[in-house]
């Protein structure tokens, strides 16, 4: 078992920033491919970035590309999102998951998932 936890969400205004944290526990981190997911209300959970235990092989959603990066310290085993130039439309909560496949953009592709941070972005 994976237990996942995010932190550093909140309330911020369009154009500013977030850094989100998901910190890992249980078993060994190594191998998974970590993403981070968000879901809006009335809307489908839908997948925001993803990277690879290894290399560090990145994936993005094409509307946060350029604006958001994700990172990870596989020693803390802990992974990062840092969500720049933030716009209304970022509004959701905001999961990590962790899977051992490479880089997936299904959510159901994912096998351990963290109980999400409420990410609201005012105009």
């Amino acid at each position: 078992q994976v237990q996942l936890v995010e932190s550093g969400g909140g309330l911020v205004q369009a154009g500013g920033s977030l850094r989100l944290s998901c910190a890992a526990s249980g078993r060994t981190f190594s191998g998974y491919s970590m993403g981070w997911f968000r879901q809006a209300p009335g809307k489908e959970r839908e997948f925001v970035a993803a990277i690879t235990w290894s290399v560090g092989g990145t994936r993005y959603q094409d509307s946060v590309r350029g604006r958001f990066t994700i990172s990870r310290d596989n020693a803390k085993s802990t992974v990062h999102l840092q969500m720049n130039s933030l716009k209304p439309e970022d509004t959701a909560v905001y999961y990590c998951a962790a899977t051992l496949r490479i880089l997936p953009q299904i959510p159901s592709l994912y096998d351990y998932w963290g109980q999400g941070t409420q990410v609201t972005v005012s105009s």
